[in-house]
């Protein structure tokens, strides 16, 4: 079966970084999209970032250009989440997903495969 376990997740204040990790196992990943989402509580899981396990382009949400960046290490099949300058409105579950879809932002809908997620909470 795949799994997708995501890691990394913490407490952070605002201005600070985190790494996160997700890695994934059970089949072959070269023609799919693995993609972050996030959901606050209280509100809608949103489309975070996104990168071709082949050819690595990337894909980012509006809200996060410029301070979060998705890459992957595809000979330990792992997408990592570097998020710099933190927000409290980052504060967050954030799910790692695995996507057969192609394009420039993705919503559940588009998701074959979900993480259990990591909760990332960053101070005021």
């Amino acid at each position: 079966q795949v799994q997708l376990v995501e890691s990394g997740g913490g407490l952070v204040q605002a201005g600070g970084s985190l790494r996160l990790s997700c890695a994934a196992s059970g089949r072959t990943f070269s023609s799919y999209t693995m993609v972050w989402f996030r959901q606050a509580p209280g509100k809608e899981r949103e489309f975070v970032a996104a990168i071709r396990w082949s050819g690595g382009t990337s894909y980012y949400a509006d809200s996060v250009k410029g301070r979060f960046t998705i890459s992957r290490d595809n000979t330990k099949n792992t997408v990592y989440l570097q998020m710099n300058s933190l927000k409290p409105e980052d504060t967050a579950k954030y799910y790692c997903a695995l996507s057969g879809y192609s394009g420039t932002y993705y919503r559940e809908h588009n998701v074959d495969y979900w993480g259990k997620g990591t909760l990332v909470t960053v101070s005021s």
